[in-house]
């Protein structure tokens, strides 16, 4: 890896972190992988920011959007902060909500070590499955990027995968993720321990509990995710 490309993801992941965000890899696209989504933007190299634990979660506790009571906060809030990133490195910003939906799991995967868990979500071998993407930046350049000591997937070898037999309603089968059995549940006095805990099936998980998000980040996405359903 070049000084200069090394220079440009320590500046992004150095102010990503001075906005609330973490440097959460980066890959190169593939040929015309985005040509179709974002024809007209030029594209050298995909830097992926989001969450861990819940380490960026005051930062956004603490803006505008998250206090103001209008819809969708922490989209909003992420819109401006990863939009800010955009013009100070002359990047095309891309958000996992917005439009082009871009397949976010997808390109995780070849940014960082993350794995697809038994209950959907990517399961990082460090954060186990409290982190999240915010959004990315689409530089032009293509930079060198460092190489990815191989990290297997923590599922691979995790015996009785208690992830799946966490979910008090058994929402999670070989057909896929029930999404209605779920709301259902966690709507009704029965699924308060939800409510407060965050998905039981997620809290399950022996890897990276120290991460776990805290209460009130739990019920935030669990309440986002219910009006997500309903809406």
């Amino acid at each position: 890896m070049t000084a200069t490309a090394a220079a440009t993801l320590v500046a992004i992941g150095q102010r990503a972190t001075q906005v609330g965000l973490a440097l959460r890899g980066a890959c190169h696209p593939l040929p015309d992988e985005l040509a179709t989504m974002l024809p007209g933007v030029p594209a050298g190299t995909i830097v992926l920011l989001g969450f861990t634990g819940s380490v960026q979660w005051p930062r956004f506790v603490a803006s505008v959007e998250a206090r103001d009571g209008l819809a969708h906060p922490l989209d909003r809030w992420s819109e401006r902060v990863v939009g800010g990133l955009a013009v100070e490195f002359g990047a095309h910003a891309v958000y996992p909500s917005g439009t082009p939906t871009l397949p976010f799991q997808q390109l995780a995967m070849r940014c960082e070590s993350v794995y697809p868990s038994p209950i959907g979500l990517l399961i990082h071998p460090r954060w186990g499955l409290w982190h999240a993407y915010r959004g990315a930046l689409i530089l032009p350049d293509r930079l060198a990027l460092p190489p990815r000591p191989p990290e297997p997937s923590p599922c691979a070898t995790c015996a009785g995968r208690p992830c799946l037999a966490g979910c008090p309603v058994g929402a999670f089968n070989a057909t896929g993720f029930d999404v209605k059995g779920c709301v259902a549940h966690v709507t009704t006095p029965a699924g308060n321990a939800c409510v407060e805990r965050g998905c039981l099936a997620r809290e399950a998980c022996p890897i990276g509990t120290e991460h776990r998000y805290v209460p009130a980040q739990m019920r935030f996405h669990l309440q986002a995710f219910v009006r997500a359903v309903r809406n």
